[in-house]
């Protein structure tokens, strides 16, 4: 058994602190053991010794005689350190600490907390907390926790194939709680705490790859190298609400693409990519798990509805424009089928409403149900019912679990009705492997969750050269010419100290010049004047003259007219190398219109970040305007990021503006920070 099993499968468990007094915390895990029929070997631990709920009180851990699974401290912080240690000596595979006093208390908590992981790593223990509620569940019945949820009467055993994990303690059970009276099967549920050691992530990795686990749903507050979690969502579905949404930037950014690529983008960004679901709130936490329950997958995208009701029939079809899947377009075959058995008044394409009149006809919704499942284009069907009750809902179950087992279908039921109308109701389906929820907004949402859970692809990186990695105070000319030997497009440029040379420059980079100030420290060029456009040889000695007092050369590069101006960005964040695409130049701040993915991508990724801002139709062009490259801007991008894929750690780059013509693209202004030593090399300023 892994050590990080013990916290759902232990076969020992000792409780420090604990006490014969009712109600109280050291009690409560025993009571709680027993109550719940737990089979394993309880040993309670105080210096005090006596008995507790009929158990003899061991005076430490040693003096149990035996290594144990999992211990419980429950003792004040300033004694949380002494038990630490006994229980590491004592060869405990896991310490929980339900203590409070440490981390979140401020800085000497914080010294507290990392001396009880010093002491549990030097001897191969993992500690759990501090500040921690517990664990619970598993074939084994662990009931190691002090929650309140289990001091009620009307509390079962966790049972199920679902696993939930949670930072937060109370929110953690309260959850739980809610999933019982729901009826979603979770059979295991830990919370973590503050996280001085174990993290709710690789709990999450353990319980994956538990057998009895099919699921599992995350609650987090901070989310670090989500590395082991990206192999076991290719396992097993996971679905995560992560707190925090509205933090501002996580960190100022020297560049714009770092400005624009917030905490919270970045981070959906991640769980995207690793096949995790990022859910709204708790609702949508359990509602997914619910439909992961079923074991159903749903690599497609389509959706049939059919519907008793019109207008359920349409916020389900909103539901799934708003949240990008798609409303299957059924073939005229399906439609033939279905215009035969539904009412006149009613509709036989997706949405099918086959009206009210139908359920009082039996086999005619089986019909429905059975042809719609069968059209190619369906991936999963929602079912909606204004009302169900009496006989119907049984008939209904058993239908919709028919389609659900025989096809491999995910099916949902949506009851919009109290639920005492048919109080067996949602039992009845859910037996029949077919989730319900009140609203057709809640049961897509629960689709989207397992759309994306289902998805799996394999990113074709390239494996082309490495561009050469800037050195420390390079100019502008020189970071360009990296990027031309790695292949990516940038205009011709001579980079100039005097009028004379100027005037011989602007014939060579075609007649027409950018001249840019080239001067150390100077970010934003064109705030100060830095760039002029349109330059010739009869203004070229001015403008020269005038960019030079700024400080340093000065740089002629051709000027490229026109096109659509594109922002593309690297920049570091916790979780790894996140690349920045979206609408560029004087409307970056502006418009603020970014997509963001992690590193590596190909050239799917970067289309799909293309079409997910402005950029499309502008690329495609506006009122008659010709349209651009696409596909050369995404060749540049991709070509970029495989390029880039081994500069040091934590860099930082800008091309602000790529101009992206009607035919091919190019790099007018770049900016790198080298984040070892922070020196900015150069900014071009743009066009």
């Amino acid at each position: 058994m892994n050590s990080l099993q013990a916290l759902w499968a232990a076969g020992s468990i000792a409780v420090i602190g604990a006490t014969e007094r009712p109600g109280a915390m050291g009690r409560l895990p025993i009571e709680y053991l027993q109550k719940y029929g737990y089979q394993g070997f309880i040993a309670p631990v105080n210096p005090k010794g006596g008995q507790v709920l009929g158990l003899p009180v061991f005076s430490s851990m040693a003096s149990i005689g035996r290594a144990v699974d999992l211990a419980l401290v429950m003792v004040p912080a300033a004694a949380v350190l002494e038990a630490v240690t006994d229980c590491a000596q004592a060869g405990t595979s896991v310490c929980i600490v339900m203590s409070s006093g440490f981390a979140e208390t401020g800085a000497n908590g914080a010294a507290a907390q990392d001396e009880l992981v010093r002491v549990s790593r030097a001897h191969g223990m993992r500690l759990v907390g501090p500040n921690c509620i517990g664990a619970v569940g598993g074939p084994a019945r662990v009931l190691a926790t002090f929650s309140p949820v289990f001091s009620s009467t009307a509390t079962p055993i966790p049972d199920g194939n679902i696993a939930l994990v949670s930072q937060s303690g109370a929110l953690g059970f309260g959850a739980l709680s809610l999933g019982i009276e729901r009826g979603v099967p979770i059979g295991i549920a830990v919370t973590t705490g503050n996280e001085a050691d174990v993290t709710a992530l690789d709990v999450a990795v353990q319980l994956v790859n538990d057998p009895s686990v099919d699921a599992v749903l995350m609650y987090i507050e901070s989310l670090g190298d989500i590395g082991a979690l990206v192999g076991a969502a290719e396992l097993k579905p996971i679905a995560v609400v992560k707190a925090g949404r509205s933090e501002a930037g996580a960190r100022a950014a020297a560049s714009h693409t770092g400005a624009l690529a917030s905490a919270d983008k970045v981070v959906d960004s991640a769980l995207r990519q690793a096949g995790i679901a990022r859910v709204a709130d708790l609702d949508a936490l359990l509602d997914a798990g619910a439909l992961f329950a079923t074991g159903a997958r749903m690599p497609g995208s389509g959706i049939g509805i059919v519907t008793t009701s019109g207008g359920s029939g349409i916020l389900a079809a909103d539901s799934i424009a708003a949240c990008g899947m798609q409303l299957a377009q059924l073939e005229a075959a399906t439609i033939a089928d279905l215009t035969a058995v539904v009412p006149s008044y009613g509709n036989a394409t997706n949405p099918v409403d086959v009206t009210a009149a139908v359920m009082a006809e039996p086999g005619l919704f089986e019909q429905c149900v059975d042809r719609l499942a069968a059209d190619p284009s369906v991936d999963a069907i929602v079912a909606c019912f204004a009302v169900l009750v009496g006989a119907d809902v049984t008939r209904i179950a058993r239908a919709l679990g028919a389609v659900r087992t025989r096809t491999g279908l995910p099916v949902v039921a949506v009851r919009t009705g109290a639920a005492s109308l048919a109080p067996e109701g949602a039992a009845v389906l859910a037996a029949n492997g077919v989730p319900v929820y009140p609203t057709p907004e809640r049961a897509v949402a629960a689709l989207q969750a397992l759309h994306a859970t289902s998805l799996r692809r394999t990113r074709a990186v390239l494996a082309g050269p490495l561009a050469q990695v800037p050195a420390a105070g390079a100019s502008e000319k020189q970071l360009k010419q990296i990027f031309a030997a790695a292949g990516l497009p940038v205009p011709e440029s001579v980079l100039v100290s005097s009028v004379d040379e100027a005037v011989a420059a602007v014939p060579k980079v075609g007649g027409v010049a950018v001249l840019k100030a080239v001067a150390p420290g100077l970010l934003h060029k064109s705030d100060v004047g830095g760039v002029v456009l349109g330059v010739t040889a009869e203004n070229v000695a001015d403008v020269f003259t005038h960019l030079a007092a700024l400080g340093g050369q000065v740089l002629v590069e051709r000027f490229v007219q026109g096109g659509v101006e594109v922002i593309v960005g690297i920049n570091p964040s916790a979780l790894g190398s996140v690349l920045t695409v979206g609408v560029g130049g004087v409307l970056t701040e502006i418009v603020a219109d970014t997509a963001v993915r992690m590193l590596p991508v190909d050239e799917i990724d970067v289309r799909e970040m293309i079409a997910e801002t402005a950029l499309t139709p502008m690329l495609a062009g506006v009122r008659g305007a010709t349209p651009s490259d696409i596909d050369a801007l995404v060749r540049v991008v991709v070509r970029l990021a495989d390029c880039t894929r081994e500069w040091p750690t934590g860099f930082e780059l800008d091309l602000n503006p790529i101009a992206v013509l009607s035919d091919g693209c190019w790099i007018l202004d770049a900016m790198y920070v080298n984040a070892k030593d922070g020196n900015l090399l150069q900014h071009a300023g743009g066009h």
